[in-house]
Order: structure tokens, then C-alpha cells, then sequence
């Protein structure tokens, strides 16, 4: 089995969230984002300046009153935003147990702290630390992947398509970084969305209750498309997910987007 980890040991791509409360209403604190970027820039971490990086310009008309299923929808998807990983749980241990087999289905996985995830892109022994970034939906989207596109997730997994690069981006830890982008990127911690992307992806929730899954593993076929296009190689990953980013914000914001498979990167799925 090849390492998925062939990277610089002391870098670290993850990106923390830093999902604030306040009034009882979810946003992303700016200050905590970028004293996260500063932090990681002291420590000769990957930068994350491109989540800095304003999206769409807000406008008002995106405003938009939900339906009672999209409102109970997004409310559970934002209660599972709110949910952080933690390794003592059971249920916790059983998805990445879960994860590990739909990777690997015919390599025992020796214990919750291993060496063998490093074969998966985690960037140590133990999975959780890259995890508590992003809490335990990040493990869902991939375990969400793996289940119902399996096909794309080994795909991306064992970097099956196109002229590789000697020093890939490590395929776990790029999965946490695609569910932070997308949280930030379709305003999840906002009561309402007033962007574009935003609003179009409330349409998806109105159709398919597991539309941000879905949209994670398009968000993900995506990337890797971007990656080999750019040529990219380890420390352009930061660029390569900014590129993603814009890209599938501009195809959100297509007037005629009402379901998530009318999105042009629907069919990577399926490649």
C-alpha cells in the first residue's frame, strides 16, 4: 500500500473552523480565522489566507424566506456543524473504524492510533488531531463519500487519474479543508445565506436533505481536477483550493442552478 502522506512531516494544511455562538445565532468569527492564519504563519504551517477572502459581494436580494423543510433542514445541518469530534466516543470511534474499512477493506486496521492512517492522508498517527479542526461532519463527509460514491472517493483516494505529482496533498487532511471551505463558502452559520451560492444551495436542501454531502464530494472531484490541471504539486494546495473555491461559487450563482445535479461538476461523480 502506498503512503498518502509523502509530505513535509512539520506542515500542517488543516484549517480550523472556529465556529462561534453568539445571540444563539452560528457565524464564523473573523478574528479567530485570521489569528488562526497568523498562528499557522508563526509556525511555518501552510498559509490560509484565501478564507479571508470576501465571497460573493452580500446583496440583499439574496434574502430569501425558507420553507418549513428547508428551515428543519438547515437546522440540522447546522446542528451537525456544532457536533466536535471526540475520540473517547464510541460512535465517533465506529465511523473512522467505518472510514478506515471502506479505504481499506481487506487491511485490518491495527488500533484508533496507528501509523497505518497515514496511508489514508491523516497527518499523524492519530486521526482526532487533525479532526477536532473541523468536528466530526468532516468524518461524515468523508465517510458520506465513501459509501455512496465509492467509485470516486478510491478514485481520489489512491490518485488513480492523470500525470501525478512526486508530493501529493494528503487525501484525509484535504477532505477536512474541502468541508471547512464549504461551510464558510455557502454561509452555514448564518440564520440566512445573502449570497448567491448560498441561496441556490437552500434550493438543494429543499429537493435532498443530504445536499451538502453531496455537494462536498462534488467539491472534492472538483479539486483533484484542479490539482492535475495546475500541475500542482504539495505546497500549491493552498492555491488549488482557492481556484476550487471561486469555481464553485460561480456555479452556484448560475440563475439556472435549481438542483445540485444541474452543477457542471455533478458528472465527475461518475467519470
Amino acid at each position: 500500500m502506498s503512503s498518502q502522506h509523502n509530505s513535509v512531516s512539520n506542515q500542517n494544511i488543516l484549517i480550523s473552523p472556529f465556529i462561534a455562538m453568539k445571540n444563539h445565532r452560528r457565524h464564523f468569527s473573523v478574528d479567530a480565522i485570521a489569528g488562526a492564519a497568523n498562528a499557522m504563519v508563526e509556525h511555518g504551517s501552510w498559509i490560509v489566507g484565501f478564507f479571508l477572502r470576501p465571497t460573493t459581494k452580500q446583496n440583499g436580494k439574496f434574502h430569501e424566506c425558507l420553507c418549513p423543510l428547508q428551515e428543519r433542514r438547515l437546522h440540522r445541518l447546522q446542528e451537525r456543524l456544532l457536533v466536535p469530534f471526540d475520540e473517547t466516543r464510541p460512535d465517533h470511534q465506529e465511523a473512522l473504524r467505518a472510514l478506515w474499512h471502506c479505504a481499506f477493506p481487506n487491511v485490518s486496521l491495527r488500533g484508533m492510533i496507528s501509523e497505518q492512517w497515514k496511508d489514508m492522508g491523516w497527518q499523524g498517527s492519530n486521526p482526532s488531531t487533525d479532526i477536532r479542526g473541523c468536528g466530526f461532519i468532516s468524518v461524515e463527509n468523508l465517510l458520506f463519500h465513501a459509501r455512496t460514491y465509492p467509485a470516486s472517493f478510491h478514485r481520489l483516494l489512491y490518485k488513480k487519474d492523470g500525470k501525478r505529482s512526486a508530493w501529493e496533498y494528503p487525501f484525509a487532511v484535504a477532505g477536512i479543508n474541502i468541508s471547512f471551505m464549504l461551510i464558510h463558502l455557502l454561509d452555514l452559520c448564518s440564520d440566512k445565506s445573502q449570497t448567491a451560492a448560498g441561496s441556490n444551495f437552500m434550493k438543494f436542501l429543499k429537493e435532498e436533505e443530504e445536499a451538502f454531502d453531496v455537494l462536498y464530494c462534488i467539491a472534492f472531484e472538483m479539486m483533484d481536477a484542479n490539482w492535475l490541471a495546475m500541475n500542482a504539486s504539495y505546497m500549491n494546495f493552498n492555491e488549488v483550493l482557492q481556484a476550487t473555491r471561486e469555481q464553485l461559487e460561480r456555479d452556484l450563482s448560475l440563475e439556472y442552478i435549481n438542483r445540485i445535479r444541474d452543477l457542471p461538476a455533478y458528472s465527475l461523480l461518475y467519470q
